[in-house]
């Protein structure tokens, strides 16, 4: 079956130092390495919100576990409060009776108590707790052309300026804020081939997480925005191959890997449904598909949790 390094294949999976857990992520990164919110109430009183129970017209999903999205209450407000995971803003969505911060769950985060930061109007600055849960992910072993999994010294200093550059585009942070909703349309038809949250071992080699969903298509299939956005970026990755990323607002990014042909540019806007892009096999690969990333906070979270099943 056709599945992809990207994004969290490109080197082996050894701790990294402050900088490096900065500028990680997608297919050429690793996020930080730090829960969502590292820091902890004040009020020895204050209980951790637990995990709502899921409902299928609620997009994203509630699930509190490293790679999910936790819904949180921030209560009723004249204003839109402000939230922060460490020093990271969040999204908030809602109205003056509700508003609600979600928060995208590193895959690395360790399983325990975490928490927001939260600034309203005219109101101290509070923290309100929650809890990551466990959850153990499948691993996965790929056999794929050597040169992608031990680098020579030219495809290197490529990956790493690459990386550079994708740095600045996770870091992308509008005002606008997308559909209160935000359910995705699936990008492609097709079989999901690999899961978000693989362990995955290249040619033997340990390496970072899939961290997103791999659809199974056609090369030339036509690759479909989720929602409505501005496209931020467009490249040829050594890793990634082809890509794409759209920006939704408020921290709310997809991207789109190993395509064929690439449709838009940088700063064109679309609406759910419209072509960006054609399925490929281009970067480092096993078969054509679709490679589809969701990052919230600049954390990789399961696209999962924001379609219908």
């Amino acid at each position: 079956m056709p599945t992809s390094s990207a994004p969290f294949s490109d080197l082996p999976s050894t701790p990294l130092s402050r900088r490096a857990a900065l500028l990680g992520t997608v297919g050429l990164l690793a996020l930080p390495a730090t829960r969502a919110g590292a820091t902890t109430s004040a009020k020895k009183s204050q209980q951790p919100q637990q995990q709502p129970q899921q409902h299928a017209t609620v997009w994203p999903h509630p699930s509190q576990v490293p790679g999910g999205v936790a819904r949180l209450s921030l209560g009723p407000a004249a204003t839109r409060p402000k939230a922060f995971a460490g020093d990271v803003p969040l999204l908030v969505l809602g109205d003056a009776i509700e508003w609600t911060a979600l928060v995208g769950i590193p895959l690395s985060a360790t399983p325990g108590d975490a928490s927001i930061a939260v600034r309203a109007e005219g109101r101290a600055e509070r923290q309100i707790a929650y809890t990551v849960a466990a959850k153990q992910y499948r691993e996965q072993r790929l056999t794929v052309a050597p040169r992608t999994v031990d680098l020579a010294p030219e495809d290197q200093a490529r990956y790493e300026r690459e990386r550079d550059h994708q740095a600045t585009v996770i870091a992308t942070l509008t005002d606008m804020h997308p559909d209160a909703s935000l359910q995705m349309r699936v990008p492609v038809p097709g079989r999901r081939s690999s899961s978000f949250g693989l362990r995955r071992v290249f040619n033997g080699q340990s390496r970072n997480p899939h961290s997103g969903m791999d659809i199974a298509a056609g090369t030339g299939t036509p690759v479909l925005a989720p929602l409505p956005g501005k496209v931020i970026d467009t490249g040829d990755y050594f890793f990634n191959g082809g890509t794409v990323w759209m920006d939704h607002g408020g921290g709310l990014l997809t991207m789109y890997c190993h395509l064929s042909r690439v449709d838009v540019k940088v700063g064109d806007v679309l609406k759910t449904g419209e072509p960006l892009a054609a399925v490929g096999a281009t970067g480092r690969v096993t078969g054509p598909h679709l490679h589809w990333s969701v990052m919230l906070n600049r954390a990789m979270v399961d696209p999962a949790l924001f379609i219908a099943a």
